[in-house]
């Protein structure tokens, strides 16, 4: 049995990876995370038009049709390249609608996230140290058929860029008593501030919900029963974020084995010593490692649910460990100069520390991974 890539989707990568060669090399990259927006509006209308924003939107709704493999595909070649875009954010927006919303919602919303006219975010998570369910306390507040939502999300990816918002609130105090809405931004009641981190390639923002109301058209699915919906989100993100990690990880550890051919010292290049190709070498497996677990869950997804969550978790936990050790050791093997602007590999440590804690570090999620094998 070939558990290999198509010949399709190794196309598809091509594609990715001379698109993004050619239109945002590092030093596109670097202009482009300083700017306002944090994206280039011309790239991202050229994403839309290529397909790959509706890449696992089905064919009715103006999107691709494919799946999470594909979109692994596409995922790890952004991540390699450090790619400033909100597509992981909208990604993962259509998925919600997708998901749990009604005909009317799907038709409304999907086709412009395909085509990149409406760029979504997930706003799932707060204040404190419980991702999930149970770590949501933004209120619904009953209001005829609707709800009025107060509250504040936290770590909002690309919220100040995205004009719809998938926010999960609270309608009571059982487990169980949660839904998802449609917020539109902007809107009176909502607010976006804009949080300054560490990796500039990637955007996070504050919103802040003072009394808006959502009516029963912007309503995911039963109100009061959102539980497993934002659970299943919290595990694509996951899935989405470790294929961008992975990426990431390759082209880190490519720089730093670049430099460890060409830095020469005691009259040899410093890639001969021990020191060197230990750690390097630890490195490629850990990757290939990341690999396997990431493209079960990606497989899972599309083929086995009951398998997801666990996969998930030992994927994004694997990945958040290896991915740091890896821009921590390119930092180390480039010496002094990998502190310095100039070099790019600490771009890519410092994109480590940012994916690390997104949708759960390595502690979260090997802890949940203990608790599926019963400890």
């Amino acid at each position: 049995m070939n558990f290999g890539f198509t010949e399709e989707q190794e196309l598809l990568r091509r594609e990715v990876r001379k698109f993004l060669d050619e239109q945002c090399p590092i030093d596109e990259v670097r202009r482009i995370a300083e700017t306002p927006d944090g994206y280039a509006s011309e790239q991202w209308k050229q994403l839309g038009e290529l397909g790959w924003l509706g890449l696992v939107i089905p064919e009715r709704y103006g999107g691709a049709g494919l799946g999470w493999e594909e979109l692994v595909v596409l995922l790890e070649e952004t991540g390699r390249t450090l790619f400033p875009a909100p597509l992981i954010s909208s990604v993962l927006a259509a998925s919600a609608i997708l998901e749990s919303g009604d005909d009317t919602q799907k038709e409304r919303w999907l086709s412009r996230i395909a085509d990149g006219s409406c760029i979504g975010t997930l706003a799932l998570i707060e204040e404190g140290d419980r991702l999930g369910p149970d770590g949501i306390q933004l209120r619904g507040e009953p209001d005829g058929d609707g709800f009025v939502l107060r509250g504040e999300k936290c770590c909002v990816p690309d919220g100040a860029q995205a004009n719809l918002a998938v926010v999960a609130f609270r309608t009571g105090d059982g487990d169980s008593d949660l839904g998802l809405a449609l917020v539109e931004i902007p809107a009176a009641g909502v607010s976006i501030e804009d949080v300054r981190t560490l990796d500039r390639t990637k955007r996070l923002a504050t919103l802040r919900l003072d009394g808006v109301r959502v009516d029963t058209e912007a309503i995911l699915g039963r109100p009061g029963a959102a539980a497993g919906a934002i659970a299943q989100l919290l595990d694509r993100g996951a899935i989405a974020i470790t294929a961008e990690m992975i990426g990431a990880s390759e082209a880190a550890h490519a720089l730093t084995v670049q430099y460890a051919k060409e830095r020469v010292q005691f009259g040899s290049p410093i890639g001969r010593f021990q020191g060197v190709k230990h750690p390097l070498a630890e490195g490629y497996v850990d990757i290939e490692s990341m690999k396997s677990l990431l493209y079960h869950a990606a497989w899972a997804l599309d083929a086995s649910p009951a398998e997801v969550a666990r996969s998930a978790s030992k994927a994004k936990g694997f990945a958040s460990e290896a991915f740091t050790r890896i821009g921590v050791t390119g930092i180390q093997l480039h010496g002094a100069v990998g502190y310095t602007e100039e070099y790019d590999i600490q771009l890519y440590l410092k994109r480590s520390k940012w994916a690390r804690p997104m949708y759960g570090n390595e502690g979260y999620h090997y802890d949940r991974v203990a608790t599926f094998g019963g400890i």
